[in-house]
């Protein structure tokens, strides 16, 4: 009996980004879910993933996602892969808040917000709601450039990766047709 060939060795982080993030958006053009119905999801879930207020992106993500009828794993996988925007988002999207709203820069400090937060939530919002709100507002006026950009720039990435994932089929499928035994 022949051995199996060795698996090619593969670093730890591109063997994770395969099995995390490559292998479930291949997985559901083997579905029937088209590269433009992935590449809006794509675009929606890093937007959503993105939103400046901790905590909700997850929530956000699964109501849009929802309502317009986008894969919920996927958007979710976007969602996790943008934790690390996401604080400096939220400061660059405070900062354009200040600027749009001309109001004056707010000194945050994450260790002294987080206290206050759990010693006084009142207090809390009362400081940040509304630098929360004209974040939020900055956010939405970004969104009309952002989720085309996105879809833009993975819409041929997806349509590539449905031809090859079709044309390696095909080679792999058996195309003669079935002998039948002669009677």
């Amino acid at each position: 009996m022949p051995e199996n060939p060795p698996a090619p060795a593969t670093s730890g982080v591109s063997s994770f980004w395969k099995r995390r993030v490559i292998d479930p958006i291949v997985h559901q053009l083997t579905q029937g879910i088209t590269p433009e119905k992935i590449a809006l999801t794509l675009a929606v879930g890093s937007a959503c993933g993105l939103f400046p207020i901790w905590g909700t992106t997850t929530f956000l993500c699964l109501v849009v996602g929802v309502s317009l009828r986008l894969n919920q794993p996927i958007i979710q996988i976007v969602n996790g892969l943008c934790v690390t925007l996401h604080i400096p988002a939220i400061l660059g999207l405070v900062r354009l808040g200040e600027w749009l709203f001309r109001e004056p820069r707010t000194y945050l400090h994450i260790r002294y917000m987080n206290q206050m937060f759990w010693d006084d939530p009142g207090l809390f919002v009362h400081r940040y709601g509304l630098i929360a709100l004209h974040a939020s507002a900055a956010w939405a006026l970004l969104l009309p450039v952002w989720i085309p950009l996105v879809y833009f720039i993975f819409l041929p990435v997806l349509r590539e990766m449905d031809r090859m994932r079709i044309a390696s089929s095909v080679k792999t499928t058996d195309v003669r047709p079935p002998v039948h035994p002669v009677p």
